[in-house]
């Protein structure tokens, strides 16, 4: 239990970093990724070579991960206290695939928004805005590799978690048919015999020995 609390915190720390990461990106492309060309064109252009699809995805990717991360966050501080095992499986997958699915996203987004920044002619307007735009594209691709790790590490969550049996609560298997571990003998050495039947369930003999029946 000790080692997957030590796995549960380094997640937490993982996901801390990635809602810090998500609020530079969108952060950025929204408060300074959208500027005047110049004196002549007062409209609002996308710094990506005016590509609106480019700030429009990298603020999407950027809301989706920082909200998901809080999702997480939560999820992460109260995984002790879930009590099904069925429910811990399931919330270790669902942070599996929630953090492969993330690392994808910030692939996409960092070709994409590099691409179109190497097409961008700098004007004096869009230079204002050359150090957000940079910082996203950065940022974006420090994410990939956040997220990338967030998913092996949830991957070896569950893999440690399916063979040393850490989703389970209780000591003994939760199935009815579970066998138990054999008591102390008198000797003080545990014995090697298991019960199959749970304990004070033992069947009575209906007729004790040295007790008769009384015929009426």
């Amino acid at each position: 239990m000790v080692m997957m609390m030590k796995m549960v915190m380094k997640m937490v720390m993982g996901v801390v970093m990635m809602m810090i990461f998500s609020i530079v990106v969108f952060g950025s492309i929204v408060n300074e990724c959208y500027v005047n060309k110049d004196s002549q064109h007062p409209e609002l252009l996308c710094i990506f070579n005016e590509n609106e699809s480019a700030c429009s995805y990298g603020i999407a990717v950027g809301v989706i991960a920082f909200f998901g991360c809080i999702f997480f966050f939560v999820l992460d501080l109260h995984f002790q206290q879930i009590s099904s095992v069925k429910d811990r499986k399931r919330a270790v997958l669902l942070d599996l695939g929630f953090s492969g699915f993330l690392a994808f996203l910030w692939f996409v987004a960092f070709c994409f928004l590099a691409n179109q920044w190497q097409r961008t002619t700098l004007t004096r307007g869009f230079a204002q805005g050359a150090d957000a735009a940079r910082a996203a594209i950065t940022f974006s691709f420090f994410s990939i590799i956040i997220w990338v790790v967030l998913a092996l590490r949830a991957l070896q969550r569950y893999r440690l978690g399916t063979d040393m049996s850490l989703f389970a609560t209780e000591q003994f298997g939760t199935e009815p048919s579970a066998s138990y571990p054999g008591y102390p003998g008198g000797s003080g050495v545990e014995s090697t015999e298991t019960y199959q039947s749970p304990p004070f369930t033992e069947t009575l003999e209906a007729n004790p020995k040295g007790y008769q029946v009384p015929a009426y």
